[in-house]
């Protein structure tokens, strides 16, 4: 039996306005999620203009730091620089790397059908390998080629279709490198200060982890890529300049993708003699150990904090979601996600 001394609790009824507000709250989420389904492209262009400003704006930075007799350049001369800068390794590249890239690209799609036979042949050789069913394979590796190759030429004409979307995007870069820090300013301004300062610091942390992230795997990749091209031209490997930048490319993936192209020079390889093969895995072994042990150290240092497994990831994920525009914006996406979870999810035992 109930105390009689104790107070009777009644519910009391949600008021009109309440259920209103809540009828109204719910609308007004239903038409910002029909809105974000329409506007998914524009949406996708807006956040990778705003994620690469984030990411070209330290160059800025430095440029503005530089001292010329007490001058200093301006933000906008310095996004004209770093603009120039960026124009003329483009220039560069698709000058001088661009057509025997190309040219050993169409080289190898044409010959790899024709010389798949030769590898079969060689693999014959090596004992228990007819029970692998190495024909089979290697007709499904040769339909596999053929149909890679009419895709990528067909597909010319849908990549064009895209110019003026990385036109948009360029030109939104340019205007958030310019008038990012109002934009920054004013959506902080909606939060109260604790929060705001505590957003503010927090994203200012995923900045520079996403800065230093892409710079030092952008200069990983770019050793990796020179070091190999000039490796397999003095081992007289086929299509060497292509496989060069495929290892340079790759290298974004943590491990995986370097085994998986060095098999591939390895495959090449192997056609024309089996030394060629051992000497591409030695030097593959010897570069290995010189970057694990001297480069990556003095290039990524420890600040970084991104796993292999957390790379892997976000490429498999922002290629499934966007493409070849969702694989540029995985990896400092995840950098980004990373440092808000560490600071808004993650319960750190109390020390």
């Amino acid at each position: 039996m109930s105390d009689p001394s104790q107070p009777i609790l009644v519910a009391t009824p949600p008021s009109s306005a309440t259920t209103r507000g809540n009828i109204v709250f719910f609308f007004l989420i239903l038409i910002a999620l029909g809105l974000v389904w329409k506007l998914a492209k524009e949406l996708e262009i807006l956040y990778v203009s705003a994620l690469f400003a984030v990411v070209l704006m330290p160059i800025v930075n430095w440029i503005r730091r530089l001292n010329v007799r007490g001058w200093h350049p301006s933000r906008g001369l310095g996004i004209a620089l770093m603009i120039l800068g960026v124009g003329l390794i483009l220039s560069l590249f698709f000058f001088f790397a661009l057509p025997p890239v190309l040219r050993d690209l169409r080289q190898f799609l044409t010959d790899l059908p024709q010389r798949i036979p030769e590898v079969v042949a060689k693999v014959r050789h090596i004992p228990m390998a007819d029970k692998l069913g190495i024909d089979t394979a290697a007709q499904r590796l040769q339909n596999g080629i053929e149909a890679t190759a009419s895709f990528l030429f067909t597909s010319i004409p849908m990549w064009l279709s895209h110019v003026f979307d990385l036109l948009t995007t360029a030109l939104l870069c340019l205007y958030f490198m310019l008038e990012g820090e109002l934009a920054y300013s004013f959506f902080l301004s909606l939060l109260r200060p604790d929060p705001r300062r505590r957003l503010d610091a927090t994203l200012r942390k995923a900045e520079l982890k996403m800065s230093k992230w892409l710079l030092g795997q952008g200069l990983l990749m770019l050793i990796l890529g020179i070091s190999s091209t000039i490796a397999f031209g003095i081992f007289q490997v086929r299509y060497f300049v292509l496989l060069g930048v495929l290892m340079g490319l790759f290298n974004i993936i943590p491990v995986a993708g370097g085994v998986v192209t060095m098999l591939l020079v390895c495959v090449v390889a192997a056609v024309d003699s089996w030394s060629k093969m051992f000497e591409v895995v030695i030097f593959y072994l010897i570069y290995t150990n010189i970057e694990n042990g001297f480069i990556t150290p003095r290039i990524m240092q420890s600040s970084v904090d991104l796993s292999g497994l957390t790379i892997l990831v976000a490429l498999l994920v922002g290629t499934s979601l966007a493409g070849v525009v969702g694989a540029l914006v995985a990896v400092p996406t995840a950098a980004l996600v990373v440092v808000l979870l560490e600071e808004y999810a993650v319960q750190r035992a109390w020390s």
